[in-house]
C-alpha cells in the first residue's frame, strides 16, 4: 500500500518566530508521515525541533549541480547537510516564476536523489489547459519528462497541484481529483504515494483523503499554523 503523507510547503514565510509551530506539529506527527518544508533558512532550526519525534523537513527546491557559482541557489546536498530529507521539485511556481522547464525539475530530482533526499515533484495544469480538455495530456506530458528513469516509492512522491488551486481557495471537485490520481495511478503503479495539493484544509481534507488513490496532500497556507495544519494530518491518519 502507498505511505500516507502529510506535508507542508511554508513557501517564502516564516522567520525563527515560526519555529514553535513546527514544534506543535512535530508533537502531533506520527501517525502518517509528516512533513514540512520551509525556507531554507529555518531547516536547520526546525530540524532540530523535531528531534525525537517523526516530523521530517524538507527543502522547497534545489539546484541540479552540487555545488558551484550559482548566486542564491542551494543545493540538494546543502539541504541534507541541514538536515531535510525531502526536496520538492517542480513546482508550478517554480516553473512559472523562475521558467524551470521539465529537463530542469529531472536533473533537480536526480540531484535530490544523489543527495540521498526523497524527492516530492510536483504537476498541475493551469485553468485554461483544463478549460480545454488538456488536463490529463498536459499532467502526462509533465510527468514523463520531469520523472527520471529509476524512480521507486522509497526516492519519489508525485504530487498533483493545479495550478488554478493553489492558493486561491478554489478545489479541485472529488471527480476531478479522482480522474487525475486514477491515471497517475495506471502511470506510476500501484506504491508510490499521489498527493492532491490546492487549497486543502481541514474543512475539505477527509473528503480528498476518501478518494482512491489520494495517499495524502501537498499543504500551502493551511500548513504554516499547528491549529490548521494538524487537523488535516489527523483526519489523513482516520482515512
Amino acid at each position: 500500500m502507498p505511505q500516507k503523507i502529510a506535508a507542508g510547503n511554508w513557501k517564502m514565510n516564516g522567520t525563527l518566530e515560526a519555529v514553535p509551530e513546527a514544534g506543535a506539529i512535530a508533537a502531533a506527527s506520527g501517525a502518517v508521515e509528516t512533513i514540512l518544508c520551509p525556507p531554507a533558512t529555518l531547516i536547520g532550526p526546525l530540524t532540530l525541533a523535531a528531534q525525537g519525534t517523526d516530523l521530517r523537513i524538507g527543502g522547497q527546491s534545489c539546484h541540479p549541480a552540487a555545488s558551484g557559482a550559482h548566486t542564491g541557489d542551494i543545493s540538494a546536498a546543502m539541504l541534507a547537510d541541514a538536515g531535510a530529507t525531502y526536496c520538492i521539485t517542480g513546482h508550478s511556481e517554480r516553473r512559472a516564476d523562475h521558467g524551470e522547464s521539465d529537463d530542469d525539475v529531472r536533473a533537480q530530482t536526480e540531484a535530490a536523489w544523489a543527495a540521498g533526499l526523497r524527492a516530492i515533484l510536483c504537476i498541475g495544469e493551469t485553468l485554461e489547459q483544463r478549460e480545454a480538455g488538456e488536463t490529463l495530456d498536459v499532467l502526462t506530458a509533465q510527468l514523463e519528462g520531469s520523472l527520471p528513469g529509476g524512480a521507486t516509492e522509497e526516492n519519489t512522491i508525485i504530487a498533483y497541484e493545479p495550478v488554478w488551486a493553489i492558493g486561491t481557495g478554489k478545489v479541485a471537485s472529488p471527480d476531478q481529483v479522482a480522474e487525475v490520481h486514477d491515471a497517475l495511478r495506471d502511470h506510476v503503479g500501484p506504491e508510490m504515494s499521489l498527493l492532491y495539493g490546492g487549497s486543502v484544509k481541514a474543512g475539505n481534507a477527509a473528503e480528498l483523503f476518501a478518494l482512491t488513490n489520494v495517499d495524502g496532500a501537498l499543504v500551502g497556507g493551511a500548513s504554516l499554523k499547528a491549529a490548521d495544519f494538524v487537523p488535516i494530518v489527523e483526519a489523513l491518519a482516520a482515512s
